[in-house]
């Protein structure tokens, strides 16, 4: 279990699954944290949610948006793609990013796309399950994704994604969209590494599916 004393964000994405890539004790040093999630509730209205945060708890965006998408399985894709745009734009390409999101697809052709880039031929490790309509913004991720020095994607449940109230109630937090940009860089200073040895499951090593 993450430490109690760390951040929200990176305590969720310390305790959550990473589909593909294996979880080493180490990759909870990430810079920056991004959750994102996208809600539709009939009609093609639904919202976008994104939270950024770097590793010491320090916010560095939220944004509840409203939008109109035709499910939901759009709106979680249009999300991620929102909170990698506003990420880009903030961070260096040094940095090193955990990404929280409810939507067990997306969190594995993430880490399929990342895999694909580490090998020869760009061909993800397993095919790409992507909704048609949800296509243009795949495409979107995918250029955000290799900007970054690192990144890789974990699952959480719904019921715990900090960005879920912002993307099922945009109107309640148009608030936190009038918060002033910031573009701030996590303290140099990291906990001490500590010998871990991790178990199987964890191991520093590609996991299969």
């Amino acid at each position: 279990m993450a430490a109690y004393h760390r951040p929200g964000l990176r305590n969720l994405f310390d305790d959550s699954p990473t589909p593909h890539i294996a979880h080493p004790p180490h990759t909870h040093r990430r810079d920056y944290y991004l959750a994102a999630d996208g809600s539709f509730r009939g009609g093609g209205e639904g919202g976008l949610g994104v939270i950024i945060e770097t590793r010491d708890g320090e916010p560095v965006a939220r944004l509840s948006v409203p939008d109109r998408v035709p499910d939901n399985n759009v709106a979680e894709y249009r999300a991620l793609h929102l909170g990698l745009d506003v990420l880009a734009a903030r961070a260096p390409p040094s940095a090193r990013v955990g990404v929280l999101v409810d939507h067990d697809d997306l969190a594995a052709n993430v880490n399929r796309a990342i895999l694909a880039g580490e090998a020869s031929g760009y061909r993800p490790p397993h095919p790409f399950r992507v909704p048609d309509a949800a296509e243009h913004h795949w495409r979107g991720i995918r250029a955000r994704l290799h900007g970054f020095a690192e990144l890789r994607a974990a699952r959480i449940c719904s019921a715990e994604n900090p960005a879920h109230p912002l993307a099922n109630t945009p109107g309640q937090y148009a608030h936190v969209n009038a918060e002033a940009d910031r573009c701030v860089l996590p303290s140099a200073s990291l906990e001490p590494e500590e010998e871990q040895v991790p178990p199987p499951s964890r191991a520093n090593r590609h996991a299969s599916d």
